[in-house]
């Protein structure tokens, strides 16, 4: 079993800049929607998430363009070189270890989405 998160935006050209650039994802599969980007695959260490626009969603099917956010619990083995990532990008919920052992950091992704990076401390 797989299990791939999709997440909708507004507009895929804005949040690639912090999948691609910032968080070191590759663009696999990039479909068209008129002139813009309807849907991409993107994937980096085996993790893979999609970001659809809602308006490719409604064509595909109007009952799911209404999702509301979403939040991403995204296991690393490396958090430093998140941190290094995420220098100068706004960060919503700080660096901490929780009761069950995990250091975790938070941001919202320019769609909207909450993406919280983790690594057993």
């Amino acid at each position: 079993m797989k299990i791939t998160a999709v997440l909708l935006v507004a507009d895929v050209e804005t949040s690639l800049p912090f999948w691609v650039d910032r968080m070191g994802f590759q663009k696999t599969v990039e479909v068209p929607d008129g002139d813009r980007v309807g849907f991409v695959i993107l994937i980096r260490d085996g993790a893979e998430v999609m970001l659809q626009t809602v308006a490719s969603a409604k064509k595909d099917e109007p009952r799911f363009a209404g999702a509301t956010a979403s939040v991403l619990f995204i296991e690393v083995d490396d958090f430093a070189d998140i941190c290094i990532r995420l220098e100068s990008y706004p960060i919503a919920m700080p660096e901490k270890t929780t009761f069950y052992g995990m250091r975790e950091i938070g941001v919202f992704e320019p769609g909207g989405h909450v993406v919280i990076f983790a690594a057993k401390a």
